[in-house]
């Protein structure tokens, strides 16, 4: 997937791809027409940089109930006959969950079109997991037939329809599948199902990792293996190396951090500083200055995991290199560094932010430092970020920090945040919004009557409100 053009963040396009709390206000007060055409651009091509951590589909959802929007932009998009060609996730994703959520609500067009993508689209396993949670036994039971459709009965088929089964997110129509009496429904299912076990079995018994029994040279060998296959399996090779190594292997294992082969030089590296070795840090400066690459990005990630104090007094010596060390050591400090540190936590703060722009991913850390360490003078920089950054996660980062380190929050940002796309930041808002705002308090009503809300948000607000829902 591309990464998506986003628009600038004074504009409405650049709030909603945002999901910006103040976008959906602009969208309200904006011309509808213009308002659902920013809308359904962002649901049709998906803003987020990562969809695994960002939220949108609630907050777009909302959106097409508050404007009274159609579908027919969201159907012209499913039925496209890229829909076939394009297949990747994200395509669609994010159209099938908006569709999911108004189903929630009650638009009984978003259901139908969930239905009727399920039977025929190619993202068809969303499209299910999202009836999984909304419709009646009898709408999923009426799918049965055009989902099982797609797998051929044969070897190939039977396990491709076992691994969709035992995969699907949401295992609810498959449950009622089961117990469908027809033998090209429910019987064909419990075959799979058990050739399915029976593969498991297969993979458990013919198992290629690590056993009981290795020795170091022999983990070192299976991790220099795994990368020439071009598998980086450090980490586990670490853990490895803490099961079988004793004492007397250390200097074996310090000879090839040094100069081993580099799968198992990386592996090495990470088992060393895991185990908090003196000689493990001027091992990963020789690592870094050195010409290979893997083992240079295994070194930083290595110090990035490596547990006591002894990292944290190396980072305050390394947090102004100009590479990739001295930015993991700026994370060290913003992670677990000392008020004594906030000098160099906000100094890589602003310079990060000055030299890589407002979605450098070493922000997320430092952010989140800023607001540990309660840096009040980050607090410009805060609300840059705030304002500038595509990711929602890290948005929502910055206004933890803004809570506490920026007086002005609850007046200003906190206000914002009530309508924005993250839970976690619509939590933060009900707990420092200041109330005395009208809008403030009709939005806390709102959220906590909403069934879709977030059960930590509602807590949230009741603890401002004392609302009672039972009440209405």
């Amino acid at each position: 997937m591309f990464d998506p053009f986003i628009a600038p963040s004074g504009t409405l396009l650049g709030l909603l791809q945002r999901g910006r709390g103040d976008g959906t206000l602009h969208a309200l007060a904006a011309p509808r027409a213009e308002a659902l055409a920013a809308l359904d651009h962002c649901v049709l091509d998906d803003p987020r940089h990562d969809w695994q951590v960002e939220n949108r589909s609630l907050y777009y959802a909302r959106l097409y109930i508050d404007l009274d929007g159609g579908l027919e932009g969201i159907e012209r998009h499913l039925a496209d006959p890229d829909d076939h060609v394009d297949t990747d996730d994200s395509r669609t994703g994010l159209a099938l969950s908006v569709l999911g959520h108004l189903a929630s609500y009650g638009r009984d067009d978003a259901l139908a079109l969930l239905r009727r993508y399920a039977a025929d689209g190619a993202n068809w396993a969303w499209a299910l997991d999202e009836l999984a949670l909304r419709d009646d036994d009898a709408g999923l039971r009426a799918l049965a037939a055009p989902v099982l459709a797609r797998f051929p009965d044969t070897p190939e088929g039977t396990a491709a329809l076992a691994a969709a089964a035992r995969d699907a997110y949401e295992p609810r129509p498959w449950r009622l599948w089961a117990e469908d009496p027809r033998d090209e429904i429910g019987a064909r299912l419990a075959h799979a199902s058990a050739h399915g076990s029976f593969d498991r079995w297969q993979r458990q018994m013919n198992h290629t990792g690590p056993r009981p029994g290795w020795s170091v040279q022999a983990v070192f060998d299976w991790a220099q293996q795994a990368l020439e296959r071009g598998t980086a399996l450090h980490v586990p090779a670490a853990r490895c190396l803490a099961a079988v190594a004793g004492p007397d292997d250390r200097p074996a294992i310090l000879a090839a951090a040094l100069d081993g082969p580099e799968g198992a030089r990386c592996a090495a590296l990470h088992h060393l500083a895991e185990t908090a070795d003196p000689a493990v840090l001027d091992l990963i400066a020789t690592a870094v200055a050195g010409p290979a690459r893997t083992v240079a990005d295994a070194a930083v990630a290595a110090f990035e995991r490596m547990p006591g104090d002894d990292a944290v007094r190396r980072a305050r010596r390394w947090v102004h290199r100009p590479d990739a060390l001295g930015a993991a050591a700026a994370g060290i400090l913003a992670r677990r560094g000392t008020a004594a540190d906030a000098p160099l936590v906000l100094g890589a703060l602003r310079e990060t932010v000055r030299g890589s722009g407002p979605d450098d991913l070493l922000l997320w850390t430092l952010v989140d430092g800023a607001g540990r360490l309660g840096i009040t003078c980050a607090a410009p920089v805060l609300r840059h970020v705030y304002r500038e950054t595509a990711s929602s996660h890290l948005r929502g980062g910055a206004a933890r920090a803004l809570a506490a380190t920026d007086p002005s929050f609850a007046t200003g940002f906190a206000v914002e945040c009530l309508w924005d796309c993250e839970e976690t930041t619509r939590e933060i808002a009900a707990l420092h919004a200041e109330t005395g705002d009208v809008r403030v308090a009709d939005r806390l009503l709102r959220l906590a009557a909403d069934p879709a809300e977030e059960a930590e948000v509602q807590t949230a607000v009741r603890s401002r409100i004392g609302f009672d829902p039972a009440g209405l």
